[in-house]
């Protein structure tokens, strides 16, 4: 058996965190080596306390056969693995202080792709979900990886404005083959499906827990240039995830947002305290030295009776079904339905959760 399925048994020992055992497999290479130790012997090395090596060795003989089981939940659920000394493990992502030593993953990896992490706020304003979808599409058609978690609100818009454009990752704070939140099991497939890839830290069935989420965050961080706040309140995960983006050199960026909504407080003080202000995706490539590809303007694209539905919309308040036929004449509300999902298959506007619509485009 691989010495990685050793290596990510052994990290199921939780006394034991990432940088401890990092230290202990520069002594002993071999994780094999390592899981057939005694708690002599694993003291012996210098890295370990007597309790952790104690810890670690009950680990151990408690689930002789963890190895095994690992690999064979992998198989079963269609799950990866690679190891920090792996070809395919994200460059940028061995530099950080505490990179994760594993990575389950599935769908594509790219360890040398242009990456842009995308967090903010789960309680979002009409302003927060525009600007997410479109920078993450624009990013996203230039060429750039948009990293998020997946979590409700502005990371779930995120992944999906970078699905219109291109390629986008999702970070859990689970096991991959688990959907959470669970309204997102068919966002994670079509990430999957469409070249991007869903990864963890954590081992198939691994349960969402709070303390994971933070963990979570180093990695999206990690793997990533540069961290886009989109909106965040003043006490907000997403604030956790651009300080690790500071403190490991990494770009910060942050829309500006209302004086008035206090989803735009976070940013606002991420801009005080030295993040870049951005109002256009063109910024963040220009800082990546990327050039955005040429768009056909929406309004090219519409035929006269869409056209008098988009003169409606706004990209930055959706409206519903019946504002939109109330501002309609008459002889074309019958066909809004229909010309409403047309719109939407040429992605020029977008549903959301409470099926209003508005544009994708600001002009």
């Amino acid at each position: 058996m691989e010495d990685r399925w050793y290596l990510a048994a052994l990290l199921q020992c939780r006394q034991i965190g990432s940088v401890r055992m990092r230290r202990l497999c520069a002594v002993v290479p071999e994780a094999r080596e390592i899981w057939a130790m005694s708690a002599a012997a694993l003291c012996a090395t210098g890295i370990l306390s007597d309790a952790l090596a104690d810890d670690l060795a009950r680990h151990m003989q408690a689930h002789p056969d963890l190895p095994e089981r690992i690999a064979a939940d992998c198989a079963r659920t269609d799950v990866s693995i690679i190891s920090i000394d792996d070809e395919l493990y994200p460059v940028v992502l061995r530099e950080i202080f505490d990179p994760p030593l594993v990575l389950y993953y599935r769908g594509t990896l790219v360890p040398d792709a242009r990456r842009i992490g995308m967090v903010g706020a789960r309680k979002f304003t009409a302003y927060g979900e525009a600007a997410a979808m479109e920078f993450a599409e624009r990013l996203a058609a230039a060429g750039v990886t948009v990293v998020s978690g997946a979590a409700r609100g502005i990371d779930t818009r995120a992944h999906r404005g970078a699905l219109r454009g291109g390629r986008t990752v999702a970070v859990l704070g689970c096991g991959v083959d688990i959907a959470y939140p669970p309204e997102n099991r068919r966002l994670l497939a079509q990430i999957i499906e469409t070249g991007g890839a869903v990864i963890s830290e954590y081992a198939p069935g691994t349960q969402p827990l709070p303390a994971f989420f933070p963990a979570r965050n180093r990695i999206i961080s990690g793997l990533s240039e540069g961290a886009l706040v989109v909106e965040a309140a003043k006490r907000s995960g997403s604030l956790i995830t651009a300080e690790m983006a500071l403190s490991e050199g990494r770009d910060v960026y942050a829309i500006p947002g209302s004086i008035y909504s206090p989803q735009s407080n976070g940013c606002h003080n991420l801009i005080r305290a030295g993040a870049r202000l951005v109002e256009s995706p063109q910024e963040i490539l220009e800082e990546m030295h990327l050039a955005e590809p040429p768009r056909r303007p929406a309004r090219d694209q519409l035929t006269p009776e869409e056209a008098r539905i988009y003169q409606v919309l706004s990209f930055e308040h959706a409206l519903t079904m019946d504002e939109i036929v109330d501002s309609m004449p008459e002889h074309v509300t019958a066909n809004i339905p229909l010309l409403l999902l047309q719109m939407q298959l040429k992605g020029i506007i977008t549903e959301n959760e409470m099926h209003a619509y508005r544009r994708v485009e600001r002009n």
